[in-house]
């Protein structure tokens, strides 16, 4: 099975910046969480995914005002309740790396306990198949 990528894009302004003048962790972490949730959320009913944990956001390089930023994000691995979604964030017009990592949600019932969602994830491409063996290791 080919997994399916999710694109989102930003456009940096003002407000989104650090006291650098750079975009803010801060806003960049909202914006990945909401990234793979959506990818997560593809799979299953929103109301039954929470977010657990984010492994590993790191940034390669400063993303500056008035810039548009790509996220792109797909479920890589599925446990018993857990999916884990890969997000990469490109810049949108020079295509250059800016940051990636994973992050884990839970599949939960409506009272917020664990439950089980019944979904299997098969990589077949090698990238993805990849990505799926970084994302048994995130603990």
């Amino acid at each position: 099975m080919e997994l399916k990528t999710h694109i989102t894009c930003r456009l940096v302004k003002s407000e989104d910046l650090n006291h650098h003048g750079t975009l803010f962790a801060g806003k960049t972490a909202m914006w990945f969480v909401e990234s793979g949730f959506i990818a997560a959320a593809s799979l299953t009913h929103p109301e039954n995914i929470v977010c657990v944990n984010i492994h590993g956001m790191l940034f390669t390089r400063p993303v500056l005002s008035g810039q548009i930023i790509r996220f792109e994000s797909k479920v890589v691995l599925a446990g018993k309740t857990r999916l884990v979604s890969y997000v990469r964030v490109m810049n949108n017009s020079s295509n250059e790396f800016c940051l990636d990592g994973f992050i884990s949600f839970v599949h939960v019932d409506l009272k917020g306990k664990s439950l089980p969602h019944g979904i299997k994830i098969d990589p077949t491409v090698p990238e993805d198949i990849a990505l799926q063996e970084k994302a048994k290791n995130l603990r």
